[in-house]
């Protein structure tokens, strides 16, 4: 006997819980940066430690390991260590961003933070409500993104200010509409987890996007907008 479709209105149901717990675990993570960064910003004592050339190599190593490592083997793993990670992986990266606060001023970083949010909100929203297809688009940019990271890598021995420019409007533009993209694609793969820990594992690996498309979209504003320290 054929098991019978799930109603529309319990599968929109299990779609809501789990972006619920998506969104939840991904606030968690920019907590635990925000509250990494404001401790070493106010100790100088770790940030002699920590933020010396040697170490942050080291530490942006381990970032990227975590975030390969985290995306690759997530189906892997408990739900338990891919949270376990997911948080040290927004541990590290809190202290791999300290040094904005040293370079931007305190109200340019609470306004791109802010307009990052706002922004988040209602791309998040489009991607959510919109029934149109976003996969080409979210396709594009990604290729879009490849270019992003070329021209930046270029450009850190050009040193032009005009460039530097023209990446961070597109990096803005890249990462908003990765935003939509994103959220349409958890929405809809979302029904697909049906037992608890693919819930759980699932959870982490959104957060873990939407965490990034966050923190680039905030960046990228911070690199456009903020205001440098004297």
């Amino acid at each position: 006997m054929q098991s019978q479709p799930q109603p529309v209105v319990v599968v929109q149901s299990q779609i809501q819980s789990v972006m619920q717990q998506v969104y939840l675990w991904m606030t968690a993570g920019l907590l635990v940066t925000g509250a990494i960064s404001s401790m070493i910003y106010n100790s100088p004592s770790l940030q002699g430690i920590l933020l010396n050339s040697v170490v942050f190599i080291a530490l942006f190593v381990v970032e990227i390991g975590l975030v390969l490592g985290i995306s690759a083997m997530i189906n892997k793993m408990s739900p338990a260590l891919a949270t376990g990670l997911f948080i040290l992986y927004a541990a590290v990266n809190g202290i791999t961003l300290t040094p904005i606060f040293f370079a931007y001023t305190s109200s340019s970083i609470a306004t791109a933070f802010f307009t990052a949010a706002g922004m988040f909100a209602a791309l998040a929203l489009y991607g959510t409500a919109t029934k149109r297809n976003l996969s080409g688009m979210g396709r594009f940019m990604m290729m879009a993104l490849f270019g992003l990271i070329i021209a930046t890598i270029i450009n850190i021995f050009l040193k032009n200010g005009v460039m530097d420019f023209a990446i961070s409007i597109f990096g803005v533009v890249i990462f908003a509409g990765l935003t939509a993209y994103d959220t349409q694609r958890l929405n809809q793969l979302a029904s697909q987890a049906s037992s608890d820990d693919e819930i759980g594992r699932f959870s982490i690996m959104g957060a873990l996007i939407l965490y990034l498309d966050f923190i680039n979209l905030f960046l990228y504003l911070l690199r456009l907008f903020g205001k440098r320290r004297d």
